[in-house]
C-alpha cells in the first residue's frame, strides 16, 4: 500500500498564532502516523513563485493521510491557524513503483 503524504506551501501571517496552531496540530499528527519530511527549512526557489514555508509530512496511507485531515483533532488544530497563515495543502499518493 503506497504511503500518502500532505505537501503544503504557506505564508505564515501571524507567527503567535501559527505557533499556536503548530503546537495543537501533534496530537492528530501523532494519531495517524504522520512523520514530518519537510518542515519549514531553507528553500530556494528555481521555477516561479512560491511561498516562504513549505511542508512535507508523510503517512502511513493516503487513506491515513485523508483521515488525518478530517479528524475532529486536526479539524481543532486548523481553526488554530486560520488568520495566521495563507495555506495550499494537497494530499498525494505516494509512488508505489
Amino acid at each position: 500500500m503506497p504511503k500518502g503524504y500532505w505537501i503544503a506551501r504557506m505564508e505564515v501571517t501571524d507567527p503567535e498564532a501559527y505557533d499556536r496552531y503548530r503546537r495543537a496540530n501533534a496530537e492528530a499528527f501523532e494519531k495517524f502516523g504522520a512523520r514530518f519530511v519537510v518542515r519549514g527549512g531553507a528553500q530556494e526557489t528555481r521555477e516561479g513563485g512560491w511561498p516562504a514555508r513549505s511542508v512535507v509530512l508523510e503517512f502511513p496511507s493516503v487513506e491515513a493521510a485523508r483521515a488525518c485531515y478530517d479528524s475532529p483533532e486536526y479539524q481543532r488544530a486548523k481553526a488554530l491557524r486560520e488568520g495566521a497563515a495563507e495555506v495550499d495543502l494537497i494530499i498525494v499518493e505516494g509512488y508505489a513503483g
